[in-house]
């Protein structure tokens, strides 16, 4: 998870640090730490979230390994996919 690396303390230390590693393809998801959900960085609901309960991750298997779950908004369909097999 992109979280153990050092993306400064204010918040526009954070947003330059995300910004860096979005352009150099470290980070291609976030994620809402409080309730495990991972979704696209264009995500209006993810960017409506506080800044300290905002994670990163390189992929989806970094995300799922850390246990999010996809978000509703804008991975539908793979959302219906995670609540379908953990229904089963």
């Amino acid at each position: 998870m992109i979280a153990h690396i050092d993306m400064g303390s204010s918040p526009e230390e954070r947003r330059k640090a995300a910004i860096f590693l979005i352009r150099k393809c470290c980070i291609t998801l976030g994620g809402y730490k409080k309730e495990k959900i991972y979704g696209l960085l264009s995500c209006s609901s993810g960017k409506r979230m506080k800044v300290e309960n905002r994670v990163f991750f390189k992929n989806e298997v970094e995300a799922i390994t850390n246990g999010y779950r996809p978000c509703g908004h804008c991975m539908k369909e793979k959302y219906e996919q995670w609540k379908t097999a953990k229904n089963k």
